[in-house]
This record gives structure tokens, sequence and C-alpha cells, in this order.
């Protein structure tokens, strides 16, 4: 990527995809523009979202793109006349990381046909898992269960596609009736910024909690993934048992995004 600028357009808060973007991009050689909100542009000045983008299209060669609005990486694929990546729209969906978790799967167990999958938490609002089971749709997994209270249940429109696809699902509340069947389980923290209501995230925020008493029952295989960054759902004792991939799945982050880069610009050789 000697030569290429990539620009980091994330108007909403980032650790891991956005470093993990620019450490990619550094790693291929390329440089980046990076603002961090949108206080930090014209946006704040009242310049409208189509002119900023055009701005950031005419100053690199692709964006990178997350904001708290549902669509917002589409329409500004629509303007834009280079490459537009979604590092995450909303509560709509996180291609890349499901990307990276696909990824992590297949590095840990060599194959994700046959896996027997749970995944456990916020599966209403958070976008990664939305994400992965569109994902998943694309391989033949044994089984994939949507673990959550009725309050934080998948919702319809993606349970009917996924579904329609013929992924291979089944919704239960209890992580424990299932755990011993699990290959993976994957955990997403209940994320308070996607609530509109406070006292909806107060009745949910502490539903399920993995600590290694839980764990009791699990396979030794188990290997639990999580999208990061984790608050109180995984107990901290669980980061030091075999159980844990989230740190892996992370580090791998760089990698797989070093690829998607190198595609999306054309800039990869072929081995």
């Amino acid at each position: 990527m000697r030569g290429y600028i990539v620009a980091l357009a994330f108007l909403e808060p980032s650790t891991r995809t956005m470093y993990s973007f620019q450490s990619a991009t550094y790693r291929l050689g390329g440089k980046t523009l990076v603002f961090s909100s949108k206080e930090a542009t014209s946006l704040a000045k009242g310049e409208n979202y189509a002119d900023t983008i055009r701005m950031l299209d005419l100053y690199s060669d692709l964006i990178v793109i997350r904001s708290r609005h549902e669509g917002t990486a589409k329409y500004a694929a629509e303007i834009a006349e280079n490459p537009v990546i979604n590092a995450g729209d909303g509560r709509h969906e996180h291609p890349t990381q499901a990307m990276i978790d696909l990824y992590t799967m297949y590095r840990l167990f060599g194959a994700i046909d046959g896996l027997v999958i749970g995944v456990l938490g916020d599966l209403k609002y958070a976008r990664t898992i939305t994400s992965l089971l569109y994902g998943l749709t694309r391989f033949k997994p044994k089984k994939v269960y949507l673990i959550s209270p009725g309050l934080l249940s998948l919702r319809k429109e993606v349970y009917d596609k996924i579904t329609e696809l013929g992924l291979p699902v089944e919704e239960t509340t209890s992580l424990q009736e299932v755990l011993p069947e699990l290959d993976v389980l994957y955990v997403t923290r209940i994320q308070k910024e996607r609530y509109p209501d406070p006292l909806e995230y107060e009745k949910v925020k502490n539903l399920y909690r993995i600590t290694p008493e839980v764990l009791g029952n699990a396979k030794k295989e188990l290997r639990i993934l999580h999208p990061l960054p984790k608050i109180d759902e995984i107990d901290p004792a669980v980061d030091e048992t075999p159980y844990a991939a989230y740190f892996k799945q992370a580090r791998w982050g760089v990698p797989l995004r070093m690829a998607l880069l190198s595609l999306v610009l054309g800039v990869y050789e072929e081995v």
C-alpha cells in the first residue's frame, strides 16, 4: 500500500477497530488520515455529512467509516468514488468484525462446518451478532444457539433472514442447558449506548456473567470469543483459562484487515 492513504472516519468511539485498521495500513506501507469524532471536523461547524464524505474521498484512496446511525456506510459509498468499508453502523451491522470472528473460528478449529456455536447476551442491539449470523449462513455449523432473555432476543427481521437461508438455530434463555454441547461461546456485552430507554438497560445489564464456576460443565475444547470491549459479562479470572480466545481474536484482526485492504485496493500479489 505504499503511496496509498486510508481515511479513518470514526464518528463513534472505537479502540480495536480503528487501531487495527490503522496498524494494518501501516504494516502494508500506507498512511492514514484519522478523525475520531465529529467535533474534530467541520461537521461540528454545521457542514453536511455528504460534503464531509466528498472531502475525505478527495484526500484519500479508501474510507473506513463508523457511525452510531444505521445506513451511514451505505450512504457514504453512494457518494464517494473510492471504496468505503463499513466499520460499524449503529445497531445494524459490523461486517469486518464478523470476518475476524469467522477467521478466528477457522484458526482455532480448522473449520467452521460442524461446530456447535452459542451466541450469548444482547442479541437485539449487538451489530456484531447480526453480521456474525449472516456470515455463518455461508458455512454449515451443526447448531447455533441464540442465548438471551426475551428482552434481548434477536430481532425478527434477522431471525427470519438467517432461518430462510438455512442456518440451524435454536433460541434458549439458559446457557447451562446448552453449554456442554458448545465448541464456541460468543459473548457480547449489554450495549448501554444502543438503548433508547435507560430503564430498559438497567433491567438487563447484569443478566449474564461468565465465571470459571459457570464453565464447570463445559468441554475442555470450548473457546470463548468476544468482540470486545468486555465490561462485567466475563470475569477477569476467565482470561487466564484455556477457554479465553478473545485476545487472539483481537490480534488476528490486524492480518485479517491487512488482507481486506489489499483485496479492496487490488494491491495484493497472488502466491
